[in-house]
């Protein structure tokens, strides 16, 4: 996602400024004041925090279930991933995006870990759940497939680094 360009609260530009250590965007507009432009900035930072994601290491019998997005290529497979929303607990997130994806309900058997990741300016808080029953693609998924838990791999980013922490948990 790339930054904004203008201020969310007079629509100025927003410019670089350090400030903490470190460089934000700040507001360089004015406030209005009585009809005249103000002395002071309008004070808008944007801080560019990371956006909440919430995944699902996904048990089914001794098999772990991977996804693929709709314009994933071919042989990227991942977790059952999606943003966390307004109001709802990372537990009740990941629940509903297992709903969602594979039309499945689970039980969360424990945190895997919090993981940083930058690359996308977000932040995965990974748990592991335990479903029953059939999953059934939902409208986000092109594919998905079942890998035996002896058999997986974690891959080098992102919620690969969840797949790897549980897996090293269950020796």
């Amino acid at each position: 996602m790339s930054a904004p360009r203008f201020c969310q609260r007079c629509g100025a530009p927003l410019e670089p400024h350090v400030e903490e250590g470190r460089t934000r965007l700040r507001c360089a507009g004015r406030a209005a004041e009585g009809g005249r432009e103000a002395q002071a900035p309008c004070g808008f930072v944007h801080y560019g925090n990371p956006t909440p994601v919430v995944a699902a290491i996904v048990q089914h019998g001794d098999d772990v279930i991977l996804v693929r997005n709709h314009g994933w290529p071919p042989t990227w497979f991942a977790l059952v991933t999606g943003f966390l929303e307004a109001g709802e607990t990372p537990q009740e997130g990941v629940l509903r995006e297992l709903s969602e994806e594979l039309g499945l309900e689970g039980t969360i058997r424990g945190l895997v870990g919090v993981y940083a990741f930058p690359q996308r300016n977000e932040v995965i808080i990974a748990y592991h759940v335990e479903v029953t029953g059939e999953p059934v693609l939902g409208a986000e998924l092109e594919a998905m497939k079942r890998v035996p838990i002896a058999k997986l791999k974690p891959w080098p980013f992102a919620t690969g680094d969840a797949v790897r922490d549980w897996l090293a948990s269950r020796r």
